[in-house]
């Protein structure tokens, strides 16, 4: 245990996912033996990206206006949404070049072990923007893992009577694995090759 200020910062530091007890003490030295210009620069980052950043009204996704510049573009094939997890998973996609339709972050995955329904996800906000005819197909692109393989089975329950087309991404993807981690080409074969769930 450290004094106060120390002790604080690794405490907070502890806090952030991935990192341990001793991670986070390695963070805090690092952080005192680290130029003052620069951690101020780090604190100011952190406390604007909190300030300025929230979420799309459409898709979710993160943003510093009140939607994203991926909603903006009349460019993007409005008969197409891809439903993800997190806002990373629209940008390990975008990565790929591959997806050239509009987004739906979920904000998580159903986990009944951490508390997590269907009603704490923004699939309610799916529902109510399927209704759109222009709306052709959903893929589905949740984590290929537990938690992933039942939200997804709960959407294909749940969109299966309203007659658009339904997909998953294909195998390719590792099982247990995040789609952050996927590589470019990886994740592109995984969409070229999805499969019909309707």
């Amino acid at each position: 245990m450290y004094e106060g200020a120390v002790q604080d910062l690794i405490d907070e530091l502890g806090r952030l996912p991935g990192i341990g007890p001793k991670s986070a003490q390695r963070v805090a030295f690092h952080i005192l033996e680290a130029d003052g210009e620069d951690m101020k620069r780090l604190a100011d980052a952190i406390v604007s990206v909190k300030d300025k950043v929230k979420f799309c009204e459409i898709c979710f996704n993160v943003s510093e206006e009140s939607t994203c510049r991926i909603c903006q573009d009349s460019r993007r094939d409005p008969s197409l949404i891809c439903v993800v997890e997190e806002s990373k998973d629209v940008m390990a996609i975008e990565r790929t070049r591959s997806f050239r339709g509009k987004y739906h972050v979920l904000g998580g995955s159903i986990n009944p072990i951490a508390g997590i329904g269907p009603d704490q996800l923004h699939i309610r906000e799916l529902l109510n923007r399927l209704s759109d005819d222009q709306i052709e197909e959903v893929i589905i692109a949740t984590d290929p893992n537990l938690e992933g393989e039942a939200t997804a089975t709960y959407l294909v329950r749940m969109l299966g009577s309203i007659g658009i087309k339904l997909t998953r991404l294909a195998s390719g993807l590792p099982v247990g694995g995040d789609l952050e981690y996927a590589d470019d080409v990886t994740l592109g074969r995984a969409f070229e090759g999805r499969t019909d769930m309707s």
